[in-house]
């Protein structure tokens, strides 16, 4: 055991799923991240729940890796959101900036 760990965790795993499942956001949709505080693991990263960016491409069905922690594969929709600088840091951000956030389906709501 142990000998060809180093190997094995270069190569990764499929983080993809050829699964049937809609998309419910499209690129140029504006999306909220919701606010969650969840107990266990989340990749939502908390400088970014609840606020508000732009669906700037859709990555297909990954496994949801706040499932993942819990030992269960599950498929979602896979986007990256991108979001002012603004949004996120307020006065600290700067105009001409943004930045790109892979986010799952479950993270996001469609903003009002």
């Amino acid at each position: 055991v142990g000998e060809n760990v180093e190997e094995v965790l270069s190569k990764g795993g499929p983080v993809t799923m050829k699964i049937p499942l809609d998309q419910f956001f499209s690129v140029g949709d504006r999306v909220r991240v919701i606010n969650i505080n969840p107990l266990g693991h989340t990749r939502a990263p908390r400088y970014a729940r609840g606020k508000v960016g732009t669906v700037a491409l859709v990555h297909g069905i990954h496994i949801f890796a706040d499932r993942n922690a819990e030992g269960i594969k599950e498929g979602q929709q896979l986007y990256s959101v991108e979001f002012n600088s603004h949004e996120l840091w307020g006065d600290a951000g700067r105009a001409r900036e943004t930045v790109r956030i892979d986010l799952w389906e479950p993270h996001l709501e469609a903003a009002k």
